[in-house]
């Protein structure tokens, strides 16, 4: 079971994946440098095998990044999964959970409205 962390920012995605079944081993992480802008990057360090990477890609929107994201976790070559169905949850941090969310919680509507209040 593989969970996906990632914190989006205004013009990053930073992440890591989490091998859970195996004592909660960082199987990769990295981030998405410059969403938004014509310099747009990913950083992308494969734990497991070493192989790490440095590269300019078109991230536009943080859609894109986060497509960038997940075909670089399923490349063929250095990615850690061979389908995104791998992937058990993903967690979101969030900064301003004030004093209602002080710990993890699982997203609900609810959860988005008082966060958006």
């Amino acid at each position: 079971m593989k969970i996906l962390v990632i914190n989006c920012g205004s013009s990053t995605i930073k992440f890591q994946l989490i091998d859970v079944e195996n004592n909660d081993e960082v199987i990769a992480k990295g981030r998405c440098d410059m969403v938004g802008y014509k310099e747009s990057n990913i950083i992308y360090n494969n734990v497991r095998d070493g192989f790490k990477m440095n590269e300019d890609r078109p991230m536009p929107t943080h859609k894109e990044g986060m497509e960038v994201l997940l075909n670089t976790l399923m490349d063929k070559e250095h990615g850690v999964i061979e389908s995104i169905d791998e992937i058990y949850a993903i967690g979101h941090r969030v900064v301003h959970g004030g004093e209602k969310f002080n710990t993890s919680v699982l997203v609900t509507e609810e959860v988005v409205n008082e966060i958006d209040a």
